[in-house]
């Protein structure tokens, strides 16, 4: 810095600092975004009993003695415990009936008892210990031994090697189903909150993309986006940003991008709020659209209309991925995955994390049913041109789906 100050005089570097602080004015958010967070409500005691007393209910009707769950969205559901896994096992022992019991080694017990939600019995275990003896004796003295014991879906294998060992002879399920049963169908509560951080994303990308000028990176819109997203009260807020030729890859390209006239932008990202994401893509151009990029704008935005009423209480999960592929067979594209087309899956389930069970994807048997949260996202993608994807999520409801954020209605108003 001091060569290039001496070389270009006092006068070339006012002019410089006049011009970063210019440019760091337009990757700024709007000072008057709100906190749009601020009277959000987070999962109270009583919705996470009733949470517990359900998944042991489904444990009952399944012949399930215990079902164990380490760290994870699955732990935070059921007890409030946000934790991070490590080869120390910490984990909650949910029995088919009685109080949870959190298992964690000896110095971290403080710490699980006081970010606990939930009533529930704390034991510990000292490094030099096994701690899945500890998880044997508790079924012992539970008369639980003899009963299935259900694995949360995400629990790493040695935990389930190193119980199988610790008991011989014990039989280990699959807690998918019990686990599923209870997450897979949101609550008023729950949906309150997805619905606050899609209004987060959309204001966001909306503030983003009146700051977005030729030469951008994907880095310096993301930087936008995460601006906004944190003032308006969200957590997260990284975006994945595809420029150009970038947005006929659905996660992109690694090769050098920028805002270009008349190229595609396409934005996709979300946030949590109090546990719970959103997901949300835009794709829009810079400058002028062409005329083939409306059209496929166009033909995106009616695949998602088709799969929006596809989407009916009692019909498989999968005729929603069937109808939008149906659809855009007729036009040209496809078939099935094949390219120029669709390449993904129509929709994911979407809650606590960004991608959860189940998904809206050819051959999918689960029935839509109240409750269910999924992101509809049946982009278009040309190789070697560009791409479109526009992503809003809908909840079932008792007379159907409903909108967390309402689709776009043309290319040139992204945003509404």
């Amino acid at each position: 810095m001091i060569a290039r100050r001496t070389l270009l005089g006092s006068a070339a570097v006012g002019l410089i600092a006049f011009q970063s602080r210019l440019a760091s004015a337009a990757t700024r958010p709007d000072a008057t975004l709100p906190n749009l967070a601020a009277k959000a409500v987070p999962i109270g005691v009583e919705e996470r009993k009733a949470r517990l007393a359900k998944v042991q209910r489904l444990m009952a009707e399944a012949g399930i003695g215990a079902l164990l769950v380490e760290p994870g969205s699955s732990l935070v559901y059921f007890t409030g415990v946000e934790w991070w896994r490590s080869e120390r096992l910490t984990a909650a022992l949910i029995p088919v009936e009685g109080e949870v019991t959190a298992v964690t080694p000896y110095f971290e017990a403080p710490s699980i008892r006081e970010s606990l939600a939930i009533p529930a019995e704390v034991r510990t275990w000292d490094e030099h210990e096994n701690p899945l003896a500890l998880v044997v004796g508790w079924l012992q003295e539970r008369k639980l031994a003899d009963k299935p014991v259900a694995i949360e879906e995400t629990v790493r294998l040695f935990i389930v090697d190193g119980l199988q060992k610790a008991l011989p002879g014990v039989r280990t399920v699959n807690g998918a189903g019990v686990v599923r049963g209870c997450r897979m169908h949101k609550t008023p509560a729950e949906i309150a909150l997805m619905q606050v951080a899609a209004d987060i994303t959309i204001a966001a990308f909306r503030d983003a993309s009146k700051r977005i000028k030729a030469g951008m990176t994907p880095a310096d819109i993301n930087a936008l986006i995460a601006g906004a997203t944190a003032q308006l009260g969200g957590k997260g807020g990284d975006a994945l940003i595809l420029l150009g030729e970038a947005s006929a890859y659905p996660h992109g390209s690694g090769k050098p991008q920028q805002v270009r006239e008349g190229e595609v932008i396409l934005l996709d990202g979300g946030c949590l709020v109090h546990g719970y994401v959103s997901d949300i893509s835009r794709s829009f151009v810079f400058g002028e659209p062409s005329k083939r990029q409306r059209e496929v704008w166009a033909q995106v935005r009616q695949g998602q209309q088709v799969a929006f009423e596809a989407a009916q209480l009692g019909k498989p999960c999968g005729a929603v991925d069937d109808a939008v592929r149906g659809w855009y067979e007729k036009i040209g594209y496809g078939p099935g995955y094949r390219l120029p087309g669709l390449s993904h899956r129509t929709g994911h389930g979407i809650g606590m994390d960004g991608h959860e069970p189940v998904n809206l994807v050819h051959d999918e048997a689960t029935p839509l049913a109240e409750g269910m949260c999924f992101s509809n996202e049946p982009g278009l993608y040309i190789p070697g041109s560009f791409g479109i994807r526009l992503e809003d999520c809908f909840y079932m409801t008792a007379s159907g789906p409903r909108w967390f954020s309402t689709p776009p209605s043309s290319i040139d108003r992204p945003f509404g």
